[in-house]
């Protein structure tokens, strides 16, 4: 991949040069907290793969790990090669990092202009949704159907980066996401632009299925706890429920945003 050797070309370091800390434990030091580390395999060949993401300021991985690496990619620059267990010394305890793990900014956050609200395009609000591990699968579900982007608040969302990114699986590098400060202030804006918002309300008198009708459209999602704040949904032109025929009305919030997208992923008249 061409992309990735070179935006780090230049750096003290002969082309296609591969550093190993191959059995040296103080190659292993964790950075500071301005690290950002992604790791496990498909989160880690997503950011290589992704020209738009910043400078990287570390690669690592087992040796098996980097030849696979260079064979899809090519040389690499900034490739330590290391044992799984230095490489764990460097992420958060019980980080299942399959051999990979890549240090550097998260990629770049897009502006509510950027989503064109074209028919049939469907883009997701998470309002305080918090766990990592939710917002990754949700990341994730997302890029599977097909959706335009993911809009974050800019202080009670997770980084993407760390068990998010592991959970959604290189959704963080193929998946445009903006952050808001204010998401009622967001769902005026995409209002001007011509998008639809519906906020999912377990206490709505319409089915999912009922709301939709084909038009670009903003599925908002609340917190498990708390749902859709008020304010927020507020400014939804609509409200819908997912019907859970079953009688057993407790969706985790990433699976509640896989069945929306399904839903919304129809084709429609």
């Amino acid at each position: 991949m061409a992309s990735f050797s070179e935006r780090n070309a230049g750096r003290n370091r002969r082309p296609g040069a591969v550093s190993s800390a191959h059995g040296d434990p103080g190659k292993a030091r964790r950075s500071g907290p301005s690290g950002e580390w992604i790791w496990g395999v498909h989160a880690v060949e997503a950011a290589l793969a992704n020209p738009a993401r910043p400078a990287l300021r570390r690669l690592v991985a087992t040796p098996d790990r980097a030849r696979g690496l260079e064979t899809r990619f090519g040389p690499l620059k900034r490739l330590e090669i290391m044992d799984a267990g230095y490489l764990s010394r460097l992420l958060p305890a019980g980080a299942a990092h399959q051999g990979l793990a890549l240090e550097g900014p998260e990629p770049e956050p897009v502006d509510l202009d950027d989503f064109a609200p074209e028919p049939g395009a469907v883009l997701l609000m998470l309002d305080q949704v918090t766990d990592p591990g939710n917002v990754g699968a949700i990341l994730r579900s997302a890029a599977a159907f097909g959706a335009r982007g993911v809009i974050l608040q800019e202080r009670r969302a997770p980084r993407l980066s760390g068990a998010l990114a592991k959970a959604a699986a290189g959704a963080v590098d193929r998946l445009p996401v903006a952050r808001t400060v204010n998401l009622s202030r967001a769902l005026e804006r995409l209002s001007d632009l011509g998008w639809r918002a519906i906020g999912l309300d377990g206490g709505a008198s319409r089915d999912l299925s009922e709301v939709l009708d084909g038009a670009p459209v903003v599925l908002v999602l609340g917190s498990e706890g708390e749902g859709v704040r008020r304010l927020v949904a507020e400014h939804c032109d609509d409200t819908a429920r997912i019907p859970m025929p079953g009688g057993f009305e407790s969706l985790n919030v990433a699976a509640a945003a896989a069945v929306a997208l399904y839903e919304a992923a129809r084709p429609r008249r």
